[in-house]
């Protein structure tokens, strides 16, 4: 506003000046006097001013006149483009200021400018590379997505900017949701240019989400040849890639191709938590519990998770408690202090009879770091002690209102998942989930939660002294599933 305001009073100076001069100019005496070849000639104030304004025009016509010359002098010299230039030279000018602007106007997000600019360039300008780009862009601002797909198809024609042109249309169809023709587009794109990292980007996630995980794996390790990804994490995606391999592999039973894919899982990416459990199994098929106990053993030390500890449980599932106590010790040794050791231990002792131990285990926990699991384990804690009824609900209502602890959940968007998978459910990122706790706002409420892990082994009525926890187990079990499953919506008042 303040700009305009500007403009508007400089206009108004400048003519207001131009007029003052010209009112001085009339009012004037005298002039200018030229002899030439002894005759004179007077000139008046204003006849002084059109006689110097038509000798600049004069000047610029001979200046032109000489340029032309010039140019049809090298043409008769052999130069046959020389008279050409000489006339575009104008039109080249006019195009660039049009290119300039439309620029400019797709820069300030405005599409419909911008084409129109780009259509004047075109006319003026024989480079067709630079007004198509332009016409591509601005048409895809202004939402006319099918001149934009024309103009990119133009592009693609000319071998200097097909890659251009094909990455518009894939983007295109990624817009549109076309994903089949946009993985194709992808291929070739990053055919065209496998340093272009935002292709080759574009095309594995397009190949994950395809479960094309040989491809994925190919497109990974050629962004690596190029630079484009740091050796770590190459090497935890290459091993995401290959769990997913394995597990398509595993669907198919071929039993020996399954091994072999989830050990070499694990082998690139040790701390991949279902990378290390599917190894584990394979080695627990193979008969060999040694080397299944040695990498969960290590996957343990790096990141405790529940999943780790029911595998480990698998190697001897016929062990008593005791003995399955005294097994696990090597497994927790490494992470004492960590929540899911403490926990595993409270489970474990609960499964034992060993009540007061399975409390220790827990520490403070409860206080520190409540979690809808160790407020769980507290009640069959209290019930296996004897504590009332009351209590024990009062610890399971209390399961309610804490968090779920740690979960799935993906760093790009953070929906949570029930289980890990390579590509988020929601926003179809590639290697985003992480085992962490979500925010309070964001916790789902449980239904029907089995809160103890399965680690324990199966859950049996038996009788006697040998299943006074096992008993104590199941019922808190069924506690916390009729409180937190969803009652079935019933008629109000006025209705019944």
């Amino acid at each position: 506003m303040l700009w305009s305001l500007i403009k508007i009073v400089l206009f108004v100076a400048v003519v207001a000046l131009l007029a003052w001069g010209a009112g001085s100019l009339l009012e004037s005496q005298g002039g200018i006097q030229v002899t030439v070849m002894g005759t004179e000639y007077s000139f008046g104030p204003l006849q002084s001013v059109i006689a110097v304004i038509l000798l600049m025009i004069g000047v610029w016509l001979l200046l032109k006149i000489f340029s032309l010359l010039v140019a049809t002098w090298k043409f008769l010299n052999g130069d046959e483009t020389a008279l050409s230039r000489y006339f575009d030279r104008n039109r080249e000018k006019k195009g660039f200021e049009a290119l300039s602007e439309g620029l400019m106007a797709l820069a300030s997000g405005e599409g419909r400018v911008a084409m129109s600019k780009a259509a004047k360039a075109d006319k003026y300008l024989n480079k067709p590379a630079l007004t198509n780009l332009l016409t591509a862009q601005a048409a895809e601002l202004a939402g006319d997505s099918r001149k934009a797909e024309e103009t990119y198809r133009k592009l693609v024609e000319d071998e200097s900017t097909r890659f251009v042109g094909v990455r518009g249309i894939m983007k295109q169809k990624l817009a549109a949701g076309d994903t089949e023709t946009a993985l194709k587009l992808a291929e070739r794109a990053f055919a065209l240019k496998p340093k272009h990292a935002e292709t080759g980007d574009i095309l594995l996630q397009l190949q994950a989400a395809k479960e094309d995980w040989s491809g994925a794996r190919q497109t990974l390790s050629a962004k690596l040849k190029n630079g484009q990804l740091p050796r770590d994490v190459h090497k935890r995606r290459d091993a995401v890639l290959a769990l997913s391999e394995a597990k398509d592999v595993i669907a198919e039973g071929k039993s020996i191709e399954s091994r072999e894919a989830a050990i070499e899982a694990n082998r690139l990416s040790p701390d991949l938590i279902p990378a290390a459990v599917m190894a584990a199994h394979s080695y627990i098929e193979q008969s060999k519990p040694k080397y299944a106990a040695r990498l969960l053993q290590k996957a343990w030390s790096v990141h405790p998770h529940p999943d780790l500890a029911a595998a480990y449980a698998a190697i001897a599932p016929d062990e008593t408690p005791p003995e399955r106590i005294k097994r696990f010790k090597a497994l927790i040794k490494s992470q004492l202090d960590h929540a899911e050791t403490r926990m595993l231990l409270s489970e474990l002792h609960i499964a034992n009879e060993d009540f007061p131990e399975a409390r220790r285990a827990l520490g403070d926990l409860i206080e520190t770091d409540p979690t809808a699991r160790s407020v769980t384990l507290m009640a069959a804690i209290e019930r296996g002690e004897g504590a009332s009824d009351t209590i024990v609900k009062g610890w399971l209502a209390r399961a309610l209102t804490v968090s779920r602890g740690p979960q799935w959940i993906c760093d790009n968007c953070q929906h949570i998942h029930a289980e890990w998978k390579p590509i988020c459910e929601n926003c179809k990122s590639f290697d985003t989930l992480a085992w962490k706790s979500p925010p309070m706002s964001e916790v789902a409420m449980p239904g029907g939660v089995q809160m103890l892990p399965l680690i324990v082994g199966a859950i049996e009525d038996n009788s006697g002294a040998d299943g006074a926890a096992k008993v104590a187990t199941r019922s808190d079990i069924e506690d916390v599933e009729l409180i937190t499953d969803p009652p079935e919506e019933e008629p109000n008042n006025a209705e019944k």
